[in-house]
């Protein structure tokens, strides 16, 4: 299935949808496609925890020139199904919903950008590859030629590392789960405003499209517009299970097989300055680019942001 849906500018997405699967059932991912469907070399952008693939739009635009740009709504966002049973919603459910996705892309070169939330499940999905390469040396001799494996390239971390700082955790469960309901889109414009006031200094229509990506008009009231279950995983998190989670993303951060870009919020909560000093010192082929006056997460829509990456990306070209 596919739809035109029209945007600002010269470029139009197409609307996807891919069937995965959970152990609750089945259910529709939607993911938005910019580009030439015919191009091999693909870009998988993927978004933070309460945003959806649109918000890559500016990004997707730019890219689209020189690249196919897939732009996934993770399960229980944007215009993708939302799970029966919440407690799946997690990057391991992510992972295989990505790795769906990229089955039917079919791509001879993978490369990722990831923010926030976007960022953890590419490393989720490197420690997956890794553990599946350790666990099974000799798949060569069972018909599948040992060198075909996923073709992930360049990655792109959006303010996000292997290390979770607990202050912006907080700061970020305390507004995930919480319905909201406004009477004017004025008014869902200024909570996202309130809400997300570390992305940094945008222009009205900025604030209204990254508005109108997260929120939805039913009834006559804006309303979120994602699945406030997917806060309740998260009420389950404690120190020692995100140690634990640490201890599998930082092998992950150090396998991948091509150059990393650490773009860092100058101001982040997320990402700290010490654990990008880690990142740094731990794997070789990472870089930084830090963007100053905003916190977590840059939104990758303004040239300042985007140049920086559509470079890195094309030096593999």
């Amino acid at each position: 299935m596919s739809e035109h849906v029209s945007t600002p500018g010269n470029s139009e997405p197409r609307l996807n949808y891919v069937m995965c699967a959970s152990p609750a059932g089945v259910h529709r991912m939607a993911y938005w496609e910019w580009g030439n469907p015919n191009n091999e070399h693909v870009v998988l952008c993927v978004h933070g925890l309460t945003r959806s693939g649109r918000d890559f739009d500016p990004l997707a635009r730019r890219l689209s020139r020189r690249f196919r740009v897939v732009c996934p709504d993770v399960v229980g966002r944007g215009k993708s199904d939302w799970l029966v049973d919440p407690a799946h919603y997690g990057v391991p459910q992510y992972v295989a919903d990505m790795l769906t996705l990229i089955a039917r892309l079919q791509p001879k070169r993978l490369d990722w950008v990831g923010t926030s939330m976007g960022g953890l499940i590419a490393m989720g999905l490197m420690a997956a590859l890794s553990m599946s390469a350790a666990m099974r040396p000799d798949r060569g001799r069972h018909g599948l030629p040992a060198n075909q494996t996923l073709p992930l390239g360049r990655v792109v971390l959006n303010d996000i590392g292997p290390v979770l700082a607990i202050d912006g955790l907080s700061r970020i469960a305390d507004y995930v789960g919480v319905p909201q309901s406004f009477e004017s889109f004025d008014d869902a414009v200024n909570y996202v405003k309130m809400v997300s006031a570390d992305f940094g200094p945008h222009d009205e229509p900025a604030w209204q499209e990254l508005t109108r990506n997260v929120f939805t008009e039913q009834d006559g009231k804006w309303g979120k517009h994602y699945d406030l279950r997917i806060a309740q995983p998260m009420a389950n998190e404690s120190p020692e299970t995100i140690k634990a989670s640490e201890a599998i993303l930082w092998p992950a951060f150090q396998a991948f097989p091509e150059p990393v870009l650490i773009v860092r919020g100058a101001l982040s909560d997320l990402l700290t300055d010490a654990t990008v000093k880690q990142m740094l010192e731990r794997n070789p082929q990472a870089r930084l680019l830090t963007i100053p006056g905003v916190g977590h997460a840059p939104t990758l829509r303004s040239d300042d942001q985007i140049s920086p990456i559509e470079q890195f990306l094309l030096e593999a070209v």
